[in-house]
């Protein structure tokens, strides 16, 4: 997730690419995307984090090691968060896409996963009801669904 102001930004994500591999230790938690343009004019986009030591690594080419398909409705997220649309409604956007691709559900998980993160604490889920006691009063909080009525919570996607 990119970062402007505190606000995601724009959105790098797609299904992970066994062949090709991202490898990034399960202790980094941020790092810097690198806007590349090779000699064919061509943009790419490089991951950069400094591990436990401090020491730069880079990887190259991160536009290239994802599935395309998914690369694509990255790219496509990334417009609607650039322009600021609220986090809660894009997560609403994510859950009603409905893609042929039996991989979509999990892709489509992870990223209202990652989105939780930045909705504000006790914004209203509006349109949704607590699957528990059918109420309208589901509201974010940290980074979950709760229901304010039942006490009911579900986290992840």
């Amino acid at each position: 997730m990119g970062l402007l102001n505190g606000r995601p930004y724009e959105i790098f994500t797609g299904l992970y690419d066994e062949d090709d591999g991202i490898y990034i230790p399960k202790n980094i938690e941020k790092g810097t995307i690198i806007k590349s343009v090779d000699a064919q004019e061509r943009k790419h986009y490089d991951f950069q984090y400094a591990n436990k030591r401090g020491y730069k690594t880079t990887i190259e080419g991160l536009d290239g090691k994802f599935d395309p398909e998914f690369w694509n409705y990255a790219k496509l997220l990334s417009g609607v968060l650039r322009y600021a649309m609220p986090v809660d409604q894009v997560i609403k956007l994510v859950q009603g896409l409905e893609l042929n691709n039996e991989s979509i559900n999990t892709w489509k998980n992870g990223v209202e996963r990652a989105l939780k993160k930045y909705v504000l604490e006790g914004t209203e889920a509006r349109g949704r009801k607590c699957p528990s006691c059918g109420q309208a009063t589901l509201v974010y909080a940290e980074g979950c669904l709760k229901c304010t009525s039942c006490g009911h919570s579900k986290c992840g996607g």
